[in-house]
C-alpha cells in the first residue's frame, strides 16, 4: 500500500517563506505526476502547482512567480516552496500523486493506476 506524508505547514508572517514536503512510501510502485492543492475555509479545493515525471510544471495564476514545485524523483518526494506569501495563502495544503502500482486492475490492465491524496497540512499566513 502506498502512502503520502506531508510536512512543513505552520504559521508564518505575510511576506515570509515556507517549504512543504510530500513523500510517497510503500512498495512495488512508481509515481507519475505529483501536485499540490489547497482548500481555504469556505472554498473549494483548487490546484496550486503540478509536475509530471518528465518535469513539466504548471502553476495557478495566483502563485506564478512566488511558488515553486521542486521534485526529487529518486526519493518520490515533491516540495512546495512558497515565498512572498500573502494572507490569502492561508489554507489546508494537500499533496496529490498519480500512483502506478504493480498488479492488475479490474480490467486486467497493469500497472494499477490511481490518484492518491495526502492528509493535508495547514498553512496560516498572519501577522
Amino acid at each position: 500500500q502506498v502512502h503520502l506524508v506531508e510536512s512543513g505547514g505552520g504559521l508564518v508572517q505575510p511576506g515570509g517563506s515556507l517549504r512543504l514536503s510530500c513523500a510517497a512510501s510503500g512498495s512495488a510502485f512508481s509515481i507519475d505526476a505529483m501536485g499540490w492543492y489547497r482548500q481555504a475555509p469556505g472554498k473549494e479545493r483548487e490546484v496550486v502547482a503540478t509536475i509530471t515525471n518528465g518535469g513539466f510544471i504548471t502553476y495557478a495564476d495566483s502563485v506564478e512567480g512566488r511558488f515553486t514545485i521542486p521534485r526529487d524523483t529518486a526519493k518520490n518526494t515533491v516540495y512546495l516552496q512558497m515565498v512572498k506569501r500573502a494572507p490569502e495563502a492561508t489554507a489546508a495544503y494537500y499533496c496529490n500523486a498519480a500512483v502506478l502500482e504493480e498488479g492488475h486492475d479490474d480490467n486486467g490492465l497493469s500497472p494499477v493506476k490511481y490518484p492518491l491524496w495526502g492528509q493535508g497540512t495547514q498553512v496560516t499566513v498572519s501577522s
